[in-house]
């Protein structure tokens, strides 16, 4: 018999999260090596002596890699550092209804921020596809939220809104393996080390799905909403951490 978890024991566990990110965000921060990667666009260029046009792109700006990682640590640390303090009240008394707002917003930032990293580590450098990268990411976690407001009207769940974000969180995976592919026929394989994040992330996105249907089946332990909230924490907090110390093992260490 699992022991009932207490809104005392998330508010610390939440104190603990936002400690565990912020400080990895900096670790990240001091630690790597200095490591841009070109963001660009892609138009249509005019050769005036053939009168034609052909397919150009030039180079926007740069991202800095470690800033980007760092950045998702500290979105989930102000995040946690919200809940557990000025939001408090607000975020109790969402649970005891099967709501937290908070975790879907802070989601909706993070994990799409995640993405964008990977998307840039296969080869995708286009801004208007990382932007579509980011917010389809975004709609999936947002459709998490529409998913627990729609169903305080409804008697029976409701799983329209966990299908449709379903649909939009994969496609950006799609993209990814696209990228992972060409790269691979063209004779430019991504290295061993982003094969590794592309499994073990998509693994662990994959777990907040099935985090969400078992507090809505009320299998077991997720009878009780308060579990599934304690292993959220739990996912996001390991899904990052994997995240970002396998791209530093990869690229960023001096």
């Amino acid at each position: 018999m699992s022991k009932k978890i207490s809104l005392k024991q998330l508010n610390v566990l939440n104190s603990i999260a936002g400690f565990l990110h912020l400080i990895q965000g900096f670790v990240i921060v001091l630690l790597s090596v200095d490591f841009t990667l070109p963001v660009s666009g892609a138009f249509l260029g005019f050769d005036p002596q053939t009168q034609s046009l052909f397919p150009d792109n030039t180079v926007l700006f740069d991202i800095s890699l470690p800033w980007l990682v760092a950045s998702f640590f500290f979105l989930s640390a102000i995040a946690h550092f919200t809940i557990a303090t000025v939001y408090r009240k607000r975020y109790e008394k969402g649970l005891g209804q099967g709501i937290n707002r908070a975790r879907w917003i802070e989601y909706s930032l993070s994990a799409s921020v995640m993405m964008v990293a990977i998307s840039l580590l296969v080869g995708v450098y286009d801004l208007m596809s990382l932007v579509m990268v980011f917010f389809l990411t975004s709609l999936m976690n947002l459709m998490g939220l529409v998913m627990e407001i729609h169903n305080q009207t409804t008697k029976k769940t409701n799983w329209l809104s966990y299908w449709i974000g379903c649909l939009a969180g994969i496609v950006p995976w799609v993209v990814i393996a696209f990228y992972f592919w060409l790269g691979a026929e063209n004779g430019a394989a991504a290295p061993d080390f982003v094969y590794w994040i592309f499994v073990s992330i998509f693994v662990f996105f994959n777990c907040f799905a099935i985090n969400m249907v078992l507090q809505y089946k009320k299998i077991g332990p997720w009878k009780d909403y308060l579990y599934g909230e304690r292993a959220y924490i739990i996912l996001s907090l390991v899904a990052k951490t994997l995240l970002a110390w396998q791209v530093f093992a990869g690229t960023l260490q001096p």
